[in-house]
């Protein structure tokens, strides 16, 4: 199974909006290129973290891959496509770019490297590490 990261401004999209939403919604208006293409990467099923960019830079939640990719329906354009997401449930204590910053072994984690991406891969060390920071089994 893969894993990744999905960025949204709270104002605009937040973790409480996609826990309220109560079903599958499309991860709509990417425009960047390498983001849309680690979304048409995903399948069905695989993990990610939903991330609050903007002022408060932290991981709030999981989300998991509910529909594959498929043309995004904010747009005429072909060329932006989006997969649809779902809450699966939230971090026990959300987990703070500063403190993966501070973890070592997450030095290489895309979140730190390309910071800006808002659509990435995590890797399963990655995961289980930040898992376990903001409080969940894994």
């Amino acid at each position: 199974m893969a894993y990744w990261l999905f960025k949204s401004e709270p104002n605009t999209w937040g973790w409480e909006d996609q826990m309220n939403k109560g079903a599958p919604e499309q991860w709509d208006g990417v425009r960047n290129y390498q983001a849309r293409n680690n979304m048409r990467q995903m399948k069905i099923g695989e993990l990610g973290f939903f991330y609050h960019s903007v002022n408060e830079k932290r991981i709030m939640g999981i989300v998991r891959v509910a529909a594959a990719c498929h043309p995004d329906t904010t747009t005429d354009d072909k060329r932006w496509e989006c997969v649809d997401v779902e809450a699966v449930e939230p971090l026990v204590t959300p987990v703070t770019l500063e403190q993966i910053k501070a973890e070592p072994a997450l030095s290489e984690m895309v979140l730190v490297k390309n910071s800006r991406l808002s659509v990435q891969p995590v890797t399963e060390t990655e995961w289980r590490l930040v898992c376990k920071m903001g409080g969940l089994e894994v």
